[in-house]
């Protein structure tokens, strides 16, 4: 059964790692859950007009947390707001997982709890700037004249419509407190029509702080009574604006002191949740614990903060958005150490790394992963200046529009960056529909232009079984001549013309290894040796590795030490299926890195077959010992540190 979460929080139907495959489209989501790595609090801290202000917050665990900018507003509220206060920050990740969305209420408390009748809107695609509205509901819509409050505003994705629903509590003369909502307009700017009633108790008191939570089909709504006994209580529905919501009578908060302001959202990568309030009379936050949305136990040894919150939210970020916030606000000292691999956020495999002397960049260019049956069909390239932070250079070869001759089944490509005629040009290798082709451009980001053919189409004479896929492209360092490598169940190997775009005609031969060899060669040159690597074992098994042998030339014969793997998979660490490599050599220097694909970690190992077309990219440090053998490589979630510039 498909499961979509619609977290206060963010929206996490795009993070289920049971839904890591997109089953209804068979395509990588636009945010894997195996990505969200960090947390972000947003948050106020008091009643003083000072502190009636966004604040953040970060935390690796979703258990510690450490204020961002000393615990100072990251946005000024007198430029956003009428009242020169905001509080109650609520904020969304969107729907196509890179723009967000949060809401506030427009108040300052010193001027009394029935002085505000405005929210404010906010949009952003970064974290750090905020495009702002402010939506006065009793200016903008008639039938208000009597409005007395608007408190709390939350925002979720509603589904059926299609559209961004924002709910909130108001509050108008000789009435009780109720939840209403209404859609936004496209732009997030303003509402598009007058608020409905959203949820009121059928005893008819009072309710605020509304937040829902979608779990297995069915909306969860938290609330704050504010008669009888104040406290959080929770309703159920199916259908969000059906009005049809099963009420449970029951007190969710687990202290005797006044709470407000719950929120509840799902540790990343695992099927609990936390369900937090403000325990306001003490000014202080209660952790809960719950995998049901209905028992709860409280976690409050295990939370530390280094900060009072007030009525705030958590979204679940990735590594890329948590290092944009702290390099804007700074990295709190007690934040733990962040793990650099894998390097790429989202799916992506069989990595081609190169150093570009032309840009002074580094590049990797992988197969895009995350397809049903590994059915990608465009390349994309990411770019770097020190290894760890990586840019998404986006689509630079698309098979349905740049290739005549192929448009599925784009997998591992490879790339040699060639001077010719005092210019630089880029030679890009990739496997389409079991073929090989190749495409040129000026640059390492593109774009590129097919060659208008495969270069190689078929197997070599006397090979029977086997792909033509997964090509390396070498040029020796002895004599300036460049080599195609190729196959899956065979080592083909061809000299290249001088136009790097065809064969030369007689030079095709099948290298032969022992019977590890499935796939994956990649060819380096190190002090007079040529080092050939390949994989072994199938993608999808958790035992893929990479191994090597040793020659005096470029097309073998291939010398196989004794002790020859490269790297395998860590259980103990839930690594696993750490294969298809290629090797970077710092210019100038005796320092090697390895870039390899494995299981998306943790999610993949769970998933079947289908972890072997939902792989993610990492790097390590490659080493040689002192009689020129590789030293087996242990893969690492820390990676490896940021070259120094």
């Amino acid at each position: 059964m498909k499961r979509i979460f619609f977290c206060l929080v963010s929206l996490l139907s795009l993070f289920d790692p049971l839904q890591a495959q997109n089953t209804a489209k068979g395509i990588p989501p636009v945010i894997a859950e195996k990505d969200l790595t960090a947390y972000l609090f947003v948050y106020f801290i008091g009643n003083k007009i000072e502190e009636e202000a966004v604040n953040y917050a970060v935390s690796t665990d979703g258990y510690h947390y450490y204020a961002l900018n000393n615990n100072k507003p990251v946005i000024d509220s007198k430029k956003i707001s009428s009242t020169g206060g905001v509080r109650d920050p609520h904020i969304l990740r969107g729907e196509d997982g890179k723009t967000f969305y949060m809401v506030l209420t427009d108040m300052t408390s010193s001027k009394g709890w029935d002085s505000n009748r405005a929210m404010v809107l906010l949009k952003s695609t970064d974290l750090v700037n905020w495009k702002s509205s402010i939506v006065n509901i009793q200016n903008t819509f008639p039938g208000n004249e009597n409005l007395k409050r608007v408190w709390a505003p939350q925002t979720i994705y509603d589904t059926k419509a299609g559209k961004y629903m924002i709910y909130f509590s108001m509050q108008h003369a000789g009435g009780s407190d109720k939840i209403y909502y209404a859609y936004a307009n496209k732009d997030f700017t303003a509402l598009e029509s007058a608020p409905k009633l959203l949820f009121v108790p059928k005893s008819g008191n009072a309710c605020i702080d509304g937040d829902i939570i979608e779990k297995d089909g069915e909306y969860h709504l938290f609330y704050k009574t504010e008669t009888n006994t104040p406290g959080i209580k929770v309703a159920v529905t199916k259908d969000l604006t059906s009005g049809n919501w099963i009420e449970n009578d029951h007190y969710l908060q687990q202290t005797e002191d006044g709470v407000e302001g719950s929120s509840v959202f799902k540790l990343n990568n695992s099927d609990e949740y936390i369900l937090m309030y403000d325990v306001y009379t003490k000014g202080r936050y209660q952790f809960t614990k719950t995998k049901d949305l209905e028992n709860f136990s409280v976690i409050d040894n295990d939370i530390s903060m280094d900060f009072n919150p007030r009525h705030g939210t958590i979204l679940p970020i990735t590594r890329s958005e948590l290092k944009r916030i702290t390099d804007k606000w700074g990295m709190p000292a007690k934040l733990p150490k962040v793990n650099h691999n894998p390097v790429l956020e989202g799916y992506y495999a069989d990595p081609e790394i190169l150093y570009s002397n032309k840009t002074k960049k580094y590049y990797i260019y992988p197969t895009s992963d995350g397809f049903d049956g590994w059915s990608g069909y465009y390349f994309k390239t990411f770019s770097s200046d020190n290894l760890v932070d990586w840019k998404d250079e986006g689509v630079i070869l698309d098979l349905k529009k740049d290739v005549a001759w192929a448009n599925r089944n784009a997998w591992a490509p490879c790339i040699v960056e060639k001077k010719i005629k005092g210019k630089y040009k880029y030679f890009y290798y990739f496997t389409a529909a079991q073929k090989v082709g190749v495409a040129v451009s000026d640059n390492p980001t593109g774009p590129f232009k097919d060659s208008g053919k495969a270069i190689v189409a078929a197997r070599p004479e006397g090979i029977k079984d086997g792909q033509e896929i997964d090509p390396d492209v070498f040029t020796d360092p002895k004599t300036g001549k460049s080599y195609l490598y190729w196959g899956n169940m065979y080592m083909g190997v061809a000299e290249l013309n001088p136009d790097m775009v065809s064969i030369k005609k007689g030079t095709t031969k099948v290298i032969t290894v022992d019977n590890t060899f499935r796939e994956g060669t990649y060819v380096i040159y190190r002090n007079g040796k040529y080092y050939f690597f390949w994989s072994e074992d199938d993608t999808r098994s958790p035992n893929y590795k990479v191994r090597y042998g040793i020659s005096n030339s470029p097309t073998g014969p291939i010398e196989i030490p004794k002790s020859n793997i490269v790297i395998q998979g860590k259980p103990e660490e839930g690594i696993y299926a750490t294969g298809h490599n290629s090797v970077l050599q710092i210019p100038n220097k005796d320092e090697w890195y390895i870039t390899y694909h494995r299981f998306s970690y943790p999610t993949g190992i769970k998933m079947g077959d289908a972890g072997g077309f939902h792989r993610e990219v990492c790097i390590d440090k490659l080493e040689f010992n002192a009689d020129g053998t590789i030293k087996q490589v242990v893969p690492t979630h820390g990676g490896v540190d940021a070259l120094k510039k």
